[in-house]
């Protein structure tokens, strides 16, 4: 059976030459970095360049890197931290309805100890309106975050102005770069933020391993108690061969950065252009053009979405729902609700993200076998509703009005 993987926004796969990286320092360097004998010392030179190359890659200074567990772990760090760091100042966060899971589970347990959380709204396409963020800025607002890209639907939001406000009103920025950080260009000072979240395995790093970048004279809290590792930021041994696979990973995605998100975009309009031309009743969710090179985001009426993806998954065409960190969750994607869509058509997503290893075989692939998927689940189908007077079928199993 042939195997195609269009599930690169929930992991990708380890780049050889990242593994290659990584190899030596579990058996040949494998010191305690905080050591000050010769074998600490090469770990921590090791992690130094690891985090000189994070640095570069997104337009930072060395020491604004803080190496962390992943993405989750950053988001929390940012979050919290500023929370903790700056209660005596204000109580208020400012984020969006459509945030990782990481930075929303974050604020709901922010909020149960006392802080305020704003929800902002977005519009049909998942964009945030910069306008919206400058109006829910209070005298008691202390932090501002909001993701860079959403993960579902592959908006790009616009950081850039958001940052302005941020900087004019004296608040702290946050940004959620995990889908975008070594896919499209990312340069924290461009885009105006304070802090940063990156995740190795979504850049073909390892997994288990991540980095906040914390702009100079920005002081969040500690969370993580005991060694004065990471800036007395984040306590415990380094994960050495995993920041240095993040560094890695890192360093490759900014000589291929450009070339690749030519190459995934065309990739991504192929598949979905093929999609809406040969199904009917399918919706693209996200924003047609300000959306992630590798992104394609689709409800697909009358068929539920955990179907079409477990049928797919036979065909051994591996794509998501939605978020995999909530891929066992039944409810409808909190996103797509927000984006405007009925439960129905929130329940009928199917997500397929592209990667380095996605060929254009791949594409034609799956366009043969998706229509026919579809078609054999809307057979199947009690969402499928029967013809109503005055409509009569399009040949696809489904009803079109007469025209």
């Amino acid at each position: 059976m042939e195997r195609v993987y269009l599930d690169y926004a929930a992991t990708t796969p380890t780049d050889p030459e990242v593994v290659q990286a990584m190899v030596p320092y579990f058996t040949e360097v494998f010191g305690n970095p905080s050591s000050i004998h010769h074998c600490g010392q090469e770990a921590k030179e090791a992690i130094e360049e690891a985090r000189a190359k994070v640095a570069r890659l997104i337009g930072a200074q060395d020491e604004e890197i803080i190496f962390t567990s992943g993405g989750t772990e950053a988001d929390n760090l940012a979050l919290t931290g500023v929370a903790v760091a700056r209660e005596s100042k204000g109580n208020h966060i400012i984020t969006t309805s459509i945030e990782h899971h990481a930075v929303m589970e974050t604020c709901h347990f922010l909020e149960k100890r006392g802080f305020q959380i704003t929800y902002l709204p977005v519009d049909e396409y998942g964009l945030i309106g910069p306008e919206d963020v400058r109006k829910a800025i209070n005298n008691r607002t202390i932090l501002i975050s909001i993701m860079h890209a959403n993960n579902e639907v592959g908006t790009v939001e616009p950081i850039s102005p958001i940052g302005e406000i941020a900087r004019e009103a004296g608040v702290y920025f946050h940004s959620d770069a995990v889908q975008t950080v070594g896919h499209i260009p990312v340069d924290v000072n461009k885009l105006g933020v304070d802090l940063l979240s990156v995740s190795a395995h979504k850049l073909y790093g390892p997994k288990g391993v991540g980095a906040l970048y914390i702009r100079k004279g920005t002081k969040p809290a500690s969370l993580m108690h005991g060694g004065e590792q990471e800036r007395q930021l984040r306590a415990g041994t380094h994960n050495v061969p995993g920041i240095v696979g993040l560094g890695k990973a890192a360093e490759i995605a900014q000589q291929e950065i450009n070339e690749e998100a030519a190459r995934l975009t065309g990739l991504r309009d192929r598949l979905i252009n093929g999609i809406l031309e040969r199904i009917d009743h399918v919706r693209l969710n996200g924003h047609p053009s300000s959306r992630l090179p590798n992104n394609v985001n689709i409800s697909v009426d009358f068929v539920e979405g955990e179907s079409l993806c477990l049928t797919l998954d036979l065909e051994g065409i591996c794509t998501s729902t939605g978020s995999a960190c909530s891929s066992s969750n039944l409810e409808p994607s909190h996103v797509l609700m927000a984006l405007g869509l009925p439960p129905e058509q929130a329940r009928s997503s199917l997500r397929c993200t592209l990667g380095k290893w996605t060929a254009e075989s791949d594409i034609e692939h799956v366009l043969g076998v998706l229509p026919r998927v579809v078609a054999r689940l809307r057979a199947m189908s009690p969402l499928l509703r029967k013809p109503l007077a005055g409509e009569e079928s399009n040949g696809h199993g489904l009803e079109k009005n007469k025209s």
